[in-house]
């Protein structure tokens, strides 16, 4: 049976700066391993969102790092991407990925409470987890358009198959958080413009009713004209 281990999940500061060259390695490498591509960082780089309480850090009651994970901003932050998800090899299977996870997200909706939250992956747990946090699988079209977010595949091993599938789909399975204030948003607004264009339908169909009995009108005083032994019957 395996010890039970304690661990403190917080966000990060910069205090936190000298484990960014032990995450960056375990990233590198860990990517390695499932064969799979991820953006790479650079130490600076997670040092500076230490350093803009963008990320998360878990820790042993010892003061050892377990745990990882960043919030990546699109669209002037209308896309928000919780990225480089990665706990130490020592301290796996102990469920941590999972708490990482509802963390880095309670603050993302903290920060970015309007943002869309939106995530590839190719692996089956990541894709549990967010799906328990409300995350749906949806279409590459429906995730940020942002240049720069796309140019951070280019370190993956699937990049050509990406590109050559003119980015509509890839390895990854996309799944995509929307808010449960903007979803009701996206709601009402569909619906005022399925009834605007029942209205028009409605509108055209009256137009094109008067104007077939004014056709018909038409029709009749020219056939009246023309043919006499029809004013028998008008």
């Amino acid at each position: 049976m395996k010890k039970e281990v304690k661990f403190d999940i917080i966000v990060a500061t910069a205090q936190h700066a000298g484990y960014a060259e032990q995450i960056v390695e375990e990233m590198a490498s860990s990517a390695k391993a499932r064969g799979t591509g991820i953006a790479k960082r650079t130490p600076e780089y997670i040092r500076t969102k230490m350093t803009e309480g963008k990320a998360v850090i878990a820790l042993t009651k010892q003061g050892k790092w377990a745990g990882f994970c960043y919030i990546e901003t699109w669209g002037h932050g209308q896309y928000v991407a919780n990225s480089g998800l990665i706990v130490n090899p020592r301290y796996r299977k102990y469920g941590l990925a999972t708490k990482i996870k509802e963390r880095i997200f309670r603050l993302s909706r903290q920060k970015y409470p309007g943002a869309l939250i939106f995530g590839l992956t190719t692996g089956l747990a990541v894709m549990k987890i967010n799906s328990s946090l409300g995350y749906r699988p949806v279409t590459y079209s429906e995730l940020t358009d942002d240049e720069e977010f796309w140019a951070g595949c280019r370190s993956c091993v699937n990049y050509d198959i990406l590109m050559m599938k003119e980015r509509k789909n890839c390895m990854c399975t996309a799944m995509l958080f929307i808010p449960p204030e903007l979803e009701k948003k996206q709601k009402r607004a569909e619906k005022i413009k399925r009834r605007r264009e029942k209205k028009d339908i409605g509108q055209n169909l009256k137009l094109y009713g008067r104007w077939m009995r004014i056709k018909h009108k038409i029709l009749l005083r020219q056939l009246r004209r023309h043919t006499p032994i029809l004013n028998l019957f008008y």
